[in-house]
C-alpha cells in the first residue's frame, strides 16, 4: 500500500476529471489524500474513502505573501502525510507542490491542464511563471501534457525537457458519458456548457444566437455553467428575451447533452484538451469549436463537427447555418463519428493506466 497525495485548486478539477484515478487507487488498496479548497464534491470523494485536507487558494492572484503561504501549507502537509508520491494538477498546485515535494524528497508528477492566460500571453507574468516552472520542475518525476503545443512551450523554455509525456487530455469516461440516441423532434437545440467568461467565447455565442434566432424558427440556444459577475446582467436580459435559455450549474451534464443536437465551444482560453468537447463527442453530439490547441485535437472539420477561427462571431454563425442545413441523418452521423473519435483516442482508462505506471515507478518516456 502507498500513500498518494493529490494537489488541486478546485473540487471539480479532481471529481469531474480525475475521479477514475482516485477510484482505481482506492480499489487497489492505496491510501488517497486530497488537498483542495472545499467544495460540494469533496464530500463525495471522502465518501469513497479519500482523506481530505483543506487549503485556501486564490487561483488567479499573485500576491507574494499569499503565494508563500500556499507553498508553506504544502510543505507542512507533506511532512504530516509523508506521501509516497504527489500528483499535481493546474498551475499553482503544480508549481508550489513540486517545490514542496522537492524539499521533502517526494516524487512529484505534474499534469499541465493548460497554460492559462498569464503563461500563454507574453509579458512580465509569463516571465515570472517560466522562472517558477524552471525552479519547481528541476526534480519532478514526470510532466504530463495534454496537447503538443503546451509541450513545445516547455521544451522551448527548457523546462523538464527530458521528463515529458503526452496524454489524451483528461480523457472521458465512456460509461458515465454513454452514447445517447439523437433527438428526433422538430426543434434544433444548441448548447454552450462552460464557465461563462469572455475567454470561453460566450460573447461570440450570444452574438451568433441573436442573428440565428432572427432568421430561423424552431432553433434554441442553451447556456449552462457558473456565470462570472460581468455577464450576470447580459445573460439574464437575453434569457428574458428568450434568445437563450440559461440553466445555471447542472450536475447531469451527460443527460443534458442527450437532449441537445450540437454543442458549441467557441473558446480562446488556453486549455489542455477541452473536457466539454470530449464529453459531447462521447454522448454522440456534433461539436462546433475553435481552431486552437486543446480543441483542434478533438474536431475533424466536416466529419464530427466544425472548426472556426477564434473570436469570430460571423464564422460561428455560418457554421451554425451549415449545420442547420444538414438533414437529420447527416446530423446524427456526425454524432456517431464523434463517439467513434473519443472511443479510439480519448478513453479515460488510457490516462488511468499512465498514472498506475507512474505509481509503480515505470517512468518510460
Amino acid at each position: 500500500m502507498k500513500k498518494i497525495l493529490f494537489l488541486v485548486n478546485h473540487d471539480v478539477v479532481i471529481y469531474n476529471f480525475r475521479l477514475e484515478i482516485v477510484e482505481r487507487f482506492i480499489k487497489d488498496g492505496h491510501e488517497v489524500h486530497i488537498s483542495s479548497p472545499y467544495g460540494e464534491r469533496i464530500d463525495d470523494l471522502v465518501g469513497l474513502g479519500a482523506v481530505y485536507h483543506e487549503i485556501k487558494m486564490d487561483r488567479h492572484g499573485l500576491n507574494p505573501k499569499e503565494e508563500l503561504r500556499i507553498l508553506n501549507c504544502y510543505k507542512r502537509l507533506m511532512r504530516e502525510v509523508k506521501p509516497d508520491i504527489c500528483l499535481g494538477f493546474t498551475i499553482k498546485p503544480n508549481i508550489y507542490g513540486a517545490i514542496a515535494a522537492g524539499k521533502n524528497k517526494i516524487p512529484f508528477v505534474a499534469n499541465i491542464t493548460g497554460l492559462g492566460t498569464a503563461v500563454e500571453n507574453p509579458g512580465i507574468k509569463q516571465k515570472i511563471f517560466i522562472l517558477l516552472y524552471k525552479y519547481a520542475f528541476r526534480k519532478v518525476q514526470k510532466v504530463f501534457y495534454q496537447n503538443e503545443e503546451n509541450r513545445q512551450f516547455f521544451i522551448r523554455n527548457k523546462i523538464a525537457t527530458d521528463r515529458g509525456e503526452l496524454l489524451p487530455g483528461s480523457g472521458v469516461n465512456l460509461e458515465r458519458y454513454p452514447y445517447r440516441d439523437y433527438p428526433e423532434d422538430g426543434v434544433i437545440r444548441f448548447a454552450f456548457i462552460s464557465r461563462i467568461m469572455k475567454e470561453k467565447g460566450i460573447d461570440q455565442y450570444l452574438e451568433a444566437a441573436q442573428v440565428i434566432k432572427k432568421k430561423y424558427d424552431k432553433v434554441e440556444f442553451h447556456v449552462c455553467g457558473f456565470c462570472e459577475s460581468e455577464y450576470d446582467g447580459k445573460l439574464q436580459e437575453m434569457h428574458d428575451k428568450e434568445i437563450v435559455h440559461y440553466h445555471g450549474m447542472i450536475r447531469d451534464v451527460a443527460g443534458f447533452m442527450g437532449n441537445m443536437h450540437c454543442i458549441i465551444h467557441p473558446t480562446y482560453y488556453p486549455e489542455g484538451i477541452s473536457n466539454v468537447l470530449l464529453e459531447a463527442c462521447a454522448t454522440g453530439r456534433p461539436i462546433i469549436t475553435t481552431d486552437r490547441s486543446g480543441c483542434r485535437e478533438v474536431v475533424e472539420n466536416g466529419m464530427n463537427g466544425y472548426m472556426i477561427p477564434q473570436r469570430d462571431s460571423a464564422a460561428l454563425g455560418e457554421a451554425i447555418e451549415t449545420f442547420l442545413a444538414l438533414n437529420w441523418e447527416q446530423k446524427r452521423s456526425m454524432g456517431v463519428k464523434a463517439r467513434e473519435t473519443v472511443e479510439a483516442l480519448f478513453d479515460r482508462q488510457i490516462v488511468v493506466e499512465k498514472y498506475i505506471a507512474e505509481l509503480a515507478g515505470r517512468t518510460g518516456k
